[in-house]
């Protein structure tokens, strides 16, 4: 039985928007796309890789600052969210969250508040793929 047929009933808008092969597609070459400059940033430029990481959180923040992000993020969804560029964007969105609510001392606690799960679980995956897979340190 199709999903749509099964929930039908209900009508979401977000079950049918998941059904649409554009979102991936947008996805997909959306994501490519920062990737592909993000590699000619790396190949063509004395830039570090730490370096470029932290132009990309920094510009993913400054275009939710300005606005920009949202309509990208609606347009090409996890093509958008999924690399640095959306953390920057996410840490942006829990800090003027926290501003709102809780004044100044938000500018310190909206970033950590808004990433939490995501960086508690880059720390504990690692943790754990540490354990299985034994890593050893370059000489």
């Amino acid at each position: 039985m199709h999903i749509l047929q099964f929930v039908g009933k209900y009508n979401t808008n977000e079950i049918k928007r998941s059904e649409n092969k554009m979102d991936y597609i947008n996805a997909f070459w959306v994501g490519g796309l920062i990737c592909a400059l993000v590699q000619i940033l790396m190949d063509k430029t004395k830039l570090m890789p730490g370096r470029i990481m932290v132009l990309l959180v920094c510009g993913g923040a400054v275009l939710g600052a300005l606005g920009l992000y949202e309509p990208f993020l609606k347009f090409a969804g996890a093509g958008a969210s999924v690399p640095l560029l959306g953390f920057g964007n996410v840490l942006w969105k829990g800090v003027k969250e926290a501003i709102d609510t809780d004044g100044f001392i938000g500018i310190f606690m909206g970033g950590f508040t808004a990433s939490a799960v995501g960086i508690s679980g880059a720390l504990i995956l690692g943790y754990v793929a540490s354990l299985i897979f034994n890593p050893k340190m370059k000489n």
